[in-house]
């Protein structure tokens, strides 16, 4: 499913018709995201921070989807989902104190990096293990079904996790129980340095879901409208009581799994299997260039790239110096629970 055409027109079928300015807000999301993280990898690289899993290339995958689901919806992340929360309007600065783990860091420094939380923006605690999370999410929707509420759940996992024992747990739970839940699978063509074509057998990820009569879909997951519209599709579903949605979301990994990870050393190609490579001809290439150019040069893109490359820098050094400030206290907490222990 393509909602933006490659001459950069829209499909009138599938336009999910948004307006200007809902537009401008998913454009904005996505290159915050994309600005922290070439940000906060720099930063890993200084030694300033311990580890980062970015979403460089999988944007739109991330951001169309939580701009479909309701305030009231969970999201249940896998690890690369932190656009997800900025998008609910978590502080940014509290999600770079957390990449530091200074004081002002919700978990105070005792979680990994990227292992984000947020209760008052109904996003659960990232669970590092591949699939873990997706019972979880079922169960989560399993509760809110049993109570009677009006809220689905979106839980976003890779490729990879497909062929994890939990991935076929939830999925036949949610089958069976009909549970209001998104399956968001971020198929970006590896799973670590695993190609998708050397961990399942099946044409497709989304023809898993017929084995548990789940409702499913493949989605250029580049199209950030086309994720929108289907994610959309998908929470109408869950909350008139239709059941679970897969979402196949065909993306590409730019970088590393994570900021320990060298893909140079077993990507060769950019076709990854799980990517889908436009052929334009050469009228279509000259179109596509002269819109981008347009784009580049609007006033709103240009005025967004030099707000955010601010609001990113400035959020960085003042979590820097809140850590150089406050690292004594943090082991100075330590040291007394230590001792607490021992009494």
């Amino acid at each position: 499913m393509q909602v933006i055409r490659e001459d950069g027109s829209l499909d009138p079928e599938l336009d999910p018709g948004l307006s200007v300015d809902q537009l401008v807000a998913l454009y904005k999301a996505m290159v915050r995201t994309r600005i922290v993280d070439d940000r906060l990898e720099k930063i890993q690289r200084q030694g300033r921070i311990a580890f980062h899993v970015g979403s460089l290339g999988e944007e739109a995958a991330i951001i169309g989807a939580a701009a479909a689901l309701r305030d009231r919806d969970w999201i249940v992340p896998c690890y690369r989902e932190v656009g997800a929360l900025l998008w609910r309007g978590y502080p940014l600065q509290r999600y770079v104190d957390h990449m530091y783990g200074n004081a002002g860091d919700p978990a105070r420094g005792r979680q990994m990096p990227d292992h984000s939380f947020s209760r008052a923006h109904r996003y659960l605690a990232v669970s590092a293990p591949i699939g873990t999370q997706i019972p979880h999410a079922v169960g989560v929707a399993m509760a809110a079904k049993k109570r009677g509420l009006d809220e689905c759940v979106g839980v976003f996992f890779g490729d990879g996790a497909t062929s994890s024992n939990d991935f076929h747990a939830a999925m036949n739970f949610a089958g069976v129980y009909q549970s209001p839940v998104l399956f968001l699978c971020r198929n970006n063509g590896y799973a670590i340095s695993l190609p998708v074509a050397q961990q399942t057998a099946t044409r497709t990820l989304a023809e898993k879901a017929a084995a548990y009569r789940v409702m499913a879909s493949r989605v250029d997951g580049n199209d950030v409208l086309a994720v929108l519209a289907a994610a959309r599709e998908g929470v109408q579903r869950a909350v008139n009581g239709g059941g679970p949605t897969f979402i196949e979301l065909l993306t590409y990994r730019v970088g590393g799994h994570s900021t320990s990870d060298d893909p140079g050393r077993y990507v060769r190609s950019r076709n990854t299997p799980g990517a889908k490579k436009r052929k334009l001809t050469p009228e279509q290439a000259k179109q596509m260039a002269a819109y981008r150019f347009k784009m580049q040069m609007t006033t709103t893109c240009r005025n967004t790239l030099h707000g955010l490359l601010g609001v990113v820098k400035h959020t960085s050094a003042e979590s820097r110096e809140l850590w150089a400030k406050e690292k004594d206290r943090l082991f100075e907490e330590r040291r007394k629970r230590e001792a607490a222990e021992e009494e």
